[in-house]
């Protein structure tokens, strides 16, 4: 049941990432071909107002179709009527029409000759195979030579509605975090906080019994009253079980063990809505810098273990199910940021890849080629798929640990 939750909790955050491009897409004036729960084939669609909503067989996040997302090319005819011009030689003349109108630029003129295009389509003999894709061509040529196409746009829409994805996911987890330090918040506390990922001091109030018994940031925590801490999150569990008496910490300082207290708790109060927030934005500076290092490292060739793949993404919050609702949640949305700084990076097909090549054509004031997508998607792809292998093969090492 773990694992479900695990996989259905990563489905949501794609799903909310692909809802914050929908919506924003409608709010620019964009409209939006499709919007799935899940990935197509679809189990169930409805049309409404030229969208397509649907529930998709696949089971895991969303999809949505923006149209036109590039400058139709001579080229891409040749990929899209391939198959059927092998059945159909007939079609070449259309096709050379269209082909030869954006050969021009003379866009109002290749999209006055879809129609002829699809009565000469309508005509031809074809087999299913070949039909669907001459089908799907047509409907992509419209969507790139219409008005309401991506790369038609002025650059504030395309980079707004590109960046709502990833900054969509931010929000989430900026919301989460708040909600859970609402939650959590109150009880005996030390005064000092921990890193994301292990029991390691990151910040220590000088204010509180943790400065007075001379904790530091940096010390791992390895014991409470004598209680051995296996991660973060038995740190605040330990502290709270003592109801207020005295508790010592045990941890490693530069290679050596130190016994820091006796210490009497101080008795947080409840966190306000207001203050909360302010402590989840604090905290999504904090993971944002250190997964920024993290990439930095990987780049200089360090850091290579820290890489995870979707299957170790699911493990491990399968693992934190196990510590508790609360543990999935803080895990959640840390997750939720690492989505959208992962997408960020400029790289194509990455978010951060259109965001980039939007803002160039905006300075250049003309679109940029479409072999020139392709040669930098190819590159941006490649290293999708290294970080991908890299994380799965860290995934796999660990089963055998």
């Amino acid at each position: 049941m773990n694992f479900l939750i695990a996989v259905l909790g990563l489905g949501l955050l794609i799903f909310v990432h692909e809802a914050g491009h929908f919506f924003t897409a409608r709010a620019v004036g964009m409209s939006p071909r499709r919007f799935y729960i899940g990935f197509p084939p679809p189990l169930v669609r409805v049309r409404r107002k030229g969208i397509e909503y649907g529930i998709g067989a696949i089971p895991l996040g969303g999809y949505v179709k923006i149209p036109g997302m590039h400058r139709p090319a001579p080229s891409d005819v040749d990929a899209y009527f391939g198959l059927a011009l092998e059945q159909a030689p007939q079609l070449i003349g259309p096709l050379e029409h269209v082909k030869r109108r954006l050969a021009e630029d003379d866009l109002e003129g290749a999209r006055g000759l879809i129609a002829p295009l699809e009565e000469a389509v309508q005509r031809a003999e074809l087999t299913p195979q070949a039909e669907k894709a001459a089908r799907r061509g047509l409907d992509e040529l419209r969507d790139g030579l219409g008005t309401d196409a991506y790369w038609r746009q002025r650059t504030w829409r395309r980079v707004a509605v590109i960046f709502a994805g990833p900054g969509t996911n931010v929000l989430f987890a900026v919301i989460l975090f708040t909600t859970l330090f609402v939650i959590s918040s109150g009880g005996y506390r030390l005064g000092f906080s921990l890193k994301p990922d292990a029991p390691v001091v990151e910040e220590v109030r000088a204010d509180r019994p943790a400065g007075q018994i001379g904790l530091k940031p940096g010390d791992r925590i390895i014991a409470i009253n004598g209680h051995r801490v296996e991660n973060g999150e038995d740190v605040p569990r330990l502290i709270e079980a003592s109801n207020g008496h005295k508790v010592t910490v045990e941890v490693r300082r530069a290679g050596m063990t130190l016994a820091l207290g006796p210490v009497k708790p101080h008795r947080e109060p409840k966190l306000s809505v207001p203050r909360a927030s302010w402590e989840s934005l604090r905290l999504t500076g904090l993971v944002t810098r250190e997964i920024g290092a993290s990439l930095g490292r990987l780049v200089h060739g360090q850091g290579r273990k820290d890489v995870s793949s979707p299957v170790g993404i699911v493990e491990g919050s399968s693992e934190a199910l196990d510590r508790g609702v609360e543990t999935y949640l803080w895990v959640l949305g840390l997750l939720s940021l690492s989505l959208a700084l992962l997408n960020l990076l400029p790289l194509l097909p990455l978010d951060g890849g259109h965001i980039a090549f939007s803002i160039v054509e905006g300075v250049r004031g003309r679109a940029v080629g479409r072999e020139v997508y392709e040669r930098v998607s190819a590159i941006g792809i490649a290293l999708v798929i290294l970080l991908f292998f890299i994380g799965l093969s860290n995934d796999v090492g660990r089963l055998g640990e």
